[in-house]
Formats: C-alpha cells, sequence, structure tokens
C-alpha cells in the first residue's frame, strides 16, 4: 500500500540567530530552553529535554531521551546516558519550591535511567562530583554530598542527605538511609542496606552491615604502601577486635598509635558520627 510522504520539519522550533544557546545543535527533535546555558561543542542527542536556568559545560555529551531541569549545574566532558533525569524536584514532602541546585562536576559518567533530585532548603544543592560513575537506576535523592572518583553500582538508591566521600565504591542494589555517611576509600558488598556510618578505608558487607576488614586492594590500587595499610589495620583493631567500646577504643588509639593523616581521619570520622559506625565482624556460629 503506498502511503503519501508527510515532511514534519516544518514544525520543528526554528534556531534563530539570536537564539545562542541553540546554534550548535546537532539535533532539532530536542528541546533547549532559550535561557539554558549550553558550551558549543556539548552534544545534544535527539528527544533531549533541557529546561531553563541549566548549564552544561563544553565537552559533555546529552543522550537521547534524557531530561535535565532546571537547577541543574553539569561539569566538563560528562556523559549522560539515554533515560537518566537530572534536576527534578526532592521526593521530600517538606519542599515548598525553594530555589536549589543540582551540582555535577567534571568528567563523571551517568549511566541509563539514573535520577539526581535537586536539593532542599536543608542543604540547597546536591552534588555529584568529579570522575563518578553512577550505573544504571541509581538514585540520588536531595542535599547528596557524593564525592570524588566514587562508583556506586546499578540500582543503588541513596536516600535525602547522604554523605559519600572520595574514592567509595558501592556495589550493586545497595540501599543507603538517610543521613548516612560512607567514609572514603570505602568498599560496600552488593545488596547491602546501609544503616549506619561506614568509616574510612574498609570492606563492608554481611547482614547487619558489619565490618570485615580494610580495602587493602583498592587502597594498592591507589598507591598506599604496605607499611600505611598495615597502620590502618592496627586501627581497626582496637576498633572492632579487642572488645572495646568505642570511646575506650579511640582513647587507646590516641595514647598507643602515633598521629598520622589515616589514623587523625578515622579517629575524627567516629567521633563526629551522628547514627553511630556500623558493627564489628562477629563469625557464623
Amino acid at each position: 500500500m503506498w502511503l503519501p510522504r508527510v515532511n514534519l520539519w516544518h514544525r520543528l522550533p526554528k534556531i534563530t540567530k539570536n537564539n545562542k544557546n541553540r546554534k550548535d545543535m546537532k539535533q532539532p527533535l530536542a528541546y533547549v530552553h532559550p535561557e539554558a546555558k549550553i558550551a558549543d561543542n556539548v552534544v545534544i542527542e535527539p528527544f533531549v529535554t533541557i529546561d531553563k536556568d541549566v548549564v552544561i559545560e563544553k565537552g559533555t555529551r546529552i543522550g537521547s531521551n534524557a531530561t535535565i531541569l532546571s537547577g541543574t549545574r553539569i561539569g566538563k566532558d560528562c556523559n549522560v546516558f539515554p533515560g537518566a533525569v537530572i534536576g527534578a524536584i526532592p521526593q521530600d514532602l517538606k519542599f515548598r519550591g525553594e530555589k536549589t541546585t543540582v551540582e555535577i562536576g567534571d568528567n563523571t559518567t551517568i549511566r541509563e535511567c539514573v535520577t539526581i533530585n535537586r536539593g532542599t532548603a536543608a542543604k540547597g544543592k546536591t552534588v555529584v562530583g568529579s570522575n563518578c560513575l553512577l550505573m544504571a537506576y541509581v538514585h540520588i535523592a536531595h542535599d547528596c554530598v557524593i564525592g570524588n572518583n566514587c562508583i556506586i553500582g546499578n540500582a543503588s538508591q541513596i536516600a535525602g542527605e547522604v554523605v559519600i566521600d572520595d574514592f567509595a565504591i558501592l556495589s550493586g542494589l545497595v540501599a543507603v538511609h538517610q543521613f548516612v555517611h560512607v567514609g572514603s576509600h570505602v568498599m560496600v558488598s552488593g545488596g547491602s542496606l546501609v544503616r549506619k556510618d561506614v568509616p574510612p578505608y574498609v570492606k563492608a558487607g554481611r547482614e547487619p552491615l558489619s565490618y570485615i576488614g580494610v580495602n587493602s586492594i583498592g587502597l594498592r590500587r591507589r598507591e598506599y604502601g604496605n607499611e600505611k595499610i598495615r597502620e590502618i589495620q592496627d586501627v581497626y583493631r582496637y576498633l572492632y577486635q579487642k572488645g572495646l567500646n568505642n570511646y575506650a577504643a579511640l582513647e587507646a588509639i590516641e595514647a598507643e598509635m602515633p598521629a598520622s593523616p589515616e589514623r587523625d581521619e578515622i579517629i575524627l570520622f567516629v567521633k563526629n558520627s551522628k547514627r553511630g559506625i556500623m558493627r564489628g565482624y562477629f563469625p557464623e556460629k
């Protein structure tokens, strides 16, 4: 059966000389609000929606069907895959429409169907650092702060006001409770429920979430030497393997171990923990 050829191009919005933000768009099937600030060499694929009050810096690629909403700031050389939604309003009943942002650093990859919500009045912004990888279906809720060089595995769900420090790795299907703090260089096993703070340099697993050793492989990859790794292990022996409560363990660490950046980072993390740190390792009977 013969069908007439229909030309729909005349229905698409025209790109005018006055609209500098759209002049280098690769796809006329995308929608970019005239007030969005898009660097000239940003690649925008078909069916993308970019709202007003959005800033996207040079070298970034926005995949088809991604939605970038008001208040989003995306750095240089990022890669946003199809179906991602960045800058949606928080899923928080206390949100009253205040002006807030999502801020994403440079060279971060956001895979398919990731959702990142704006901040609330609590902190004003949600932050994802540079050189991060957020795998497919990850959710980052309002007011979270994700450090640099973090990896968050497929379908992990990060509740509001969570802090995840640099070089942390969360495997797939991890659920992190609101207000939790995950320290730097941490490795959390897949399917974990993170209800307590996870101090730096450790591996965390089991149910309930427990200390299962120092993340020695990750530390070696980041050029920590054996002597430094042994020092970190000694700190955690006081915290988790000597039968001391946290207060007594910290006193012993400060009295018996020489000061170092790593020792002091762990001490400050435990002292400042509001939810309490995760439990120690107890072998199954």
